[in-house]
């Protein structure tokens, strides 16, 4: 994610990441631990933190990076391939995307690169769209 945001030109510092659900289960491995997917009761369950956390933040544009993050903003799921791009949630200016675990488990070492790529680009598109005016926040 460093990586990527720095050949995007994001300083990493200007970023706010955080989890849209705030509990991770995960089944035990040994000494590793693997996380497993929140349900959408779960999702549901701590998607009022999240507007919490996006009332006090006031980002520019909110990124969802992945399914379950879409799930938390948008209030349904929608399929990242599909809605991949600029989107609204709840009145923010937002964009979907991958999350950056999906680029580390494609199997392809060509495919993780041209992923890669795409997703340096999503956030490039990001930055461009934080630097936009927002005609809804003018209007307060």
């Amino acid at each position: 994610m460093d990586r990527a945001l720095a050949e995007a030109d994001i300083a990493r510092g200007r970023v706010y990441l955080t989890n849209a659900v705030k509990h991770s289960k995960f089944e035990q491995r040994g000494k590793r631990r693997i996380h497993q997917r929140p349900t959408a009761g779960e999702v549901r369950h701590y998607r009022w933190w999240l507007i919490k956390e996006l009332e006090f933040v006031q980002p520019e544009v909110v990124v969802a990076l992945g399914a379950t993050a879409v799930l938390a903003l948008a209030g349904k799921a929608l399929p990242i391939s599909r809605n991949r791009g600029e989107a609204q949630f709840d009145g923010h200016r937002g964009y979907i995307t991958v999350h950056p675990s999906y680029l580390l488990r494609l199997p392809d070492e060509d495919a993780r690169r041209r992923a890669y790529d795409e997703f340096v680009l999503d956030l490039k598109r990001i930055r461009a769209l934080s630097e936009q005016d927002d005609p809804a926040l003018a209007r307060g």
